[in-house]
């Protein structure tokens, strides 16, 4: 008797363990965890990006069982790879060049957070102060910098030009980097620079500058710029995961959205901006919410420009916010 007894138990503990084992890799090792824990994020030094570092830094992340390493990358676009090959979970995308490349069938990008949108004066052409360039008129034949071609810029700009009676092919853009502005628009390597923060603010604080135009007014006011997104097959794979992912970040963006302190804290952490300037740079809006509404601006503008063959539904795109735990 003694010895079955002995059995039963070593036989029970056994299917116990298995049972354990098979569980999923969720944190609390239940199944009803996230699929991985430890994540890498795709993300960029500008303003966009900062309710990731609040999520951080305020341990969202932490209670929904998960560690983010953030991982700076060139743009948008660059971390497409890397999400392919499955080294980065999430990114930053900005939504121009993510519903391009998805009209492409480069890459199915799905969007599980929104991050931020144009506010006023967020987008600005400068001009030197000593040159004839002051209305949006006076454009015309001009070169214009921006940070990439076929972009939230340019397609901006394209906007603001048909409002005041202009085409796009009336101006000529040229690339560069952000850093390589000033000094383009200092020696006169181009006659007008697009750019955001804290780049504007830097320019007009060092150089003689006049602002030409807000890009971001009339079809691109409050224009969605970017948010967080993955690739299709993650959806599929890593569905819990997401949903973690998407309730910390809706944490944090509640926080960026009605405290601008705390965005100000962030940025000196994982960007080139001081202090002082965090202080005073104009920042956009951070949406509480990813809207398809709202959203469909982007395909919409982009169709009507020419940038994608098609029409796009943006919902089709989304990834549904889980609800609060």
């Amino acid at each position: 008797m003694l010895r079955r007894r002995q059995i039963f138990l070593a036989g029970l503990t056994a299917i116990t363990l298995s049972l354990s084992a098979c569980g999923g890799s969720g944190a609390d090792g239940n199944g009803s965890g996230p699929e991985k824990t430890k994540l890498v994020v795709g993300t960029l030094p500008v303003p966009d990006a900062a309710p990731l570092f609040i999520a951080i830094q305020k341990g969202f992340f932490k209670e929904e069982g998960l560690t983010v390493k953030p991982e700076i990358v060139p743009n948008g676009p660059a971390s497409g790879p890397k999400l392919q090959a499955g080294t980065m979970d999430f990114s930053l995308a900005n939504y121009v060049s993510a519903f391009v490349a998805t009209s492409k069938g480069a890459l199915k990008w799905r969007f599980v957070a929104d991050s931020y949108r144009a506010g006023p004066n967020t987008f600005v052409l400068l001009a030197p102060k000593d040159a004839n360039t002051r209305k949006v008129e006076d454009l015309k034949g001009k070169t214009i910098a921006v940070a990439s071609l076929k972009s939230i810029n340019t397609i901006a700009i394209a906007s603001l030009l048909e409002a005041h009676g202009l085409k796009e092919t009336e101006v000529k853009f040229k690339e560069l980097p952000f850093p390589q502005m000033p000094a383009a628009l200092k020696t006169k390597q181009v006659d007008v620079v697009c750019v955001t923060e804290p780049t504007n603010t830097v320019i007009q604080s060092q150089q003689g500058t006049v602002a030409v135009a807000d890009i971001m007014t009339g079809a691109t006011e409050s224009f969605p710029v970017a948010g967080w997104a993955t690739l299709e097959p993650y959806v599929r794979k890593y569905p819990k995961t997401i949903a973690a992912f998407q309730r910390a970040m809706s944490k944090a963006q509640k926080i960026a959205a009605t405290d601008r302190r705390s965005v100000e804290q962030v940025l000196p952490t994982y960007t080139q901006i001081k202090p002082d300037t965090a202080s005073v740079i104009t920042l956009g809006t951070f949406p509480t919410s990813l809207n398809s509404i709202a959203l469909q601006r982007v395909p919409d503008l982009l169709l009507k420009f020419g940038y994608i063959p098609s029409r796009i539904d943006a919902k089709t795109l989304i990834v549904p916010e889980p609800s609060a735990k």
